[in-house]
């Protein structure tokens, strides 16, 4: 299996923050540090189902991963690695759009000097 590119890992991290109950995970387990499926069931009104197939989901994004188990307790955990894919690949991003526009601003300011417009 060969890794993700970074827009493939930066999709699956955005399809996965697209729904509340997933961003609420990973909320808790930012705040309080690793949780069971029991545990964040507890902390949160969603079934224990339901949460075993949102950190699936969650996982399969890169954004957790499972722990070492504990008898029959298995930690999910933040990854940030995931997120950091995500934010250099949206940073990219931000940056051509910058390029764009420092040259859109340059040009209309050359058309400005060229014209003789004078600001009053």
């Amino acid at each position: 299996m060969r890794p993700p590119d970074s827009e493939g890992q930066a999709v699956a991290v955005f399809l996965a923050l697209t729904d509340p109950t997933r961003r609420a995970l990973l909320e808790e387990l930012a705040r309080a540090g690793p949780a069971t499926v029991t545990d964040l069931a507890r902390r949160l009104p969603v079934s224990r189902q339901a949460v075993a197939k949102h950190l699936g989901q969650l996982a399969e994004a890169g954004l957790i991963s499972s722990g070492e188990p504990d008898g029959r307790r298995h930690p999910y955990r933040l990854e940030p690695a995931a997120i950091r894919a995500a934010q250099v690949w949206l940073a990219r991003l931000a940056n051509r759009w910058d390029d764009r526009l420092a040259a859109l601003e340059r040009a209309l300011d050359a058309t400005d000097t060229n014209q003789g417009v004078t600001q009053r």
